[in-house]
This record gives structure tokens, sequence and C-alpha cells, in this order.
């Protein structure tokens, strides 16, 4: 029963990346539905669908507990399943909460009302469907008054990475900051909303400045997981990991190796 890491396509590496290093002592299965990837551009009902269905087959294969290494899933999709049900000793989770609890500084488990924060001005970079879902808006309004967030869909930066394209994606990671800019021209911060965004941090941070504090998802992802493990120990598991996918295995294995820098072998999901 290895802990199941769910992407759309291979924004999730990032993710998986962190919490190895931070829990080598797990076994991992990731699960990329690159058949269907870009989720970005799709509507709620087939986002929700789409994961719904991957999620339910990383259950199957012993993952009792599985991350949804997606904003766009965790945005359009966690909410529903977990309203509509999880069948007992499974569990699924998504990636706004440490990001969230990082920016409010308190935890998810404080139902104290919402209060003023530090950061007063947030620029969200996100696919277009997280942007339209408002998913981040609504979990941070639950928590804190007074933050005025400015979203930015980023249109095509999943598509260029997944292509390997990184002189494009870093092209339009520029144009997409300049058009935040002119939106909110001094954002206290700035949130990476995809997974897949991490790999061209240093390119959004350099677009913004060395004043602007930036927040990637993977490492607080790691730290909220190992917290969660420690918490809830038989949710860890045992057994093989690896990794599955919708897509082409030998195509997807290369642009994994190439993401990772190391050796990466996907199997048909």
């Amino acid at each position: 029963m290895a802990v199941g890491i769910f992407d759309s396509g291979l924004g999730g590496l990032t993710v998986l990346d962190a919490v190895q290093n931070r829990l080598p002592e797990v076994e991992f299965l990731y699960y990329a539905d690159s058949a269907n990837a870009p989720y970005g551009v799709r509507d709620a009902e087939d986002i929700h669908q789409l994961t719904k269905r991957a999620v339910e087959d990383l259950w199957s294969r012993g993952c009792d507990l599985v991350i949804l290494a997606c904003n766009t899933a965790s945005a359009a999709a966690l909410r529903r399943m977990q309203e509509a049900g999880v069948p007992e000793g499974k569990r699924v989770l998504g990636v706004f909460v440490p990001l969230i609890e990082a920016l409010t500084e308190r935890q998810w488990g404080d139902n104290s009302p919402p209060r003023e924060v530090a950061v007063k001005t947030v620029a969200l970079f996100a696919t277009p469907a997280t942007v339209a879902s408002r998913a981040f808006q609504r979990e941070l309004a639950f928590r804190a008054i007074g933050v005025d967030v400015e979203a930015q869909a980023c249109g095509g930066v999943v598509d260029a990475i997944e292509e390997g394209d990184m002189i494009l994606a870093e092209a339009l990671v520029r144009s997409h900051v300049d058009a935040l800019r002119r939106k909110m021209p001094h954002p206290d911060a700035a949130i990476l909303g995809c997974t897949h965004y991490p790999l061209l941090q240093q390119v959004f941070q350099e677009a913004l400045g060395a004043e602007v504090a930036v927040y990637s998802q993977a490492n607080l992802v790691a730290g909220s997981l190992a917290h969660y493990l420690t918490r809830h120990p038989d949710m860890q598991g045992a057994g093989a990991g690896g990794f599955l996918t919708t897509g082409d295995p030998t195509r997807v294995s290369d642009r994994a190796t190439q993401f990772l820098r190391r050796q990466i072998s996907f199997s048909k999901a």
C-alpha cells in the first residue's frame, strides 16, 4: 500500500521529488493522466470525472491515501469527492491546505474566525480552470481577511512544459507576470498555483522581483504529509511504489527523466 500521488501529467513530479526527499522510507505510486492532460483547459465536470476515475484506480491498487498533486484537480474535484463520501479507510487530500496554512500562519484545524494576516496583496498564477474555480480565494477567505488576491490564468505554460519546450514556457511566464503586474503592480506574495510551475520558479522570481515572496507548493506539501502520516501511520502502508501513466509510457518516461534528472520508468495504467 504505497501512498498515491496523482497529477494530470508531469507537474506532480515536483511534489513527488519533495515528499521522497522528506520521507525516504515511504513508498509512492505516481499516476499521471497524460492521455487527458492538460486539465487546466477542461470544464469542472470533466475534471471531476477524470480525477475520480484516477483516484479510484489508485485506491484499487492499494493506495489508501491519495494526494492530488494537481491544483486544477484540487480546485475542481476535491471538495465534490469529499462531500460525496470516500470508501471507509480511504483518504484523498489536495495541495491547497499546506499553502494556505503557510500563507495565513495558522493550522487547518484552527476554526477560529478569519483574521488579518501579514500578507495583504497576493498574486495567484494558475491554470484557467483553477482561476475560474475561485477555490483558492474561497478557502483563503475562511481563514483571513483583508487579503487582495489577483489571479492570472497562465494559458499555455503547462502545455509547453509537457512538450519539453522550456524556452517557450519561460517566455510565457514572463508574459503572464507582465499581465499580472498591470493589474497588481506590487504584490507582497505570489502563489505558484500549479505543480508544474516550480520547474520555472526562478523565472517567476526574476520576473516578479526579489522583494516578492514566492510560495511554491512542493516542500509545503511534503512537510504537511510528513505531519499527517505521523498522526495517521496506518495510512502509510507498505509495498512497492512506481510510476503509471494513461499516456505513452516511453514518451512520458523520457520527459520525466528530463524533469527530475534521474531515470524514471513509467508503466501503462
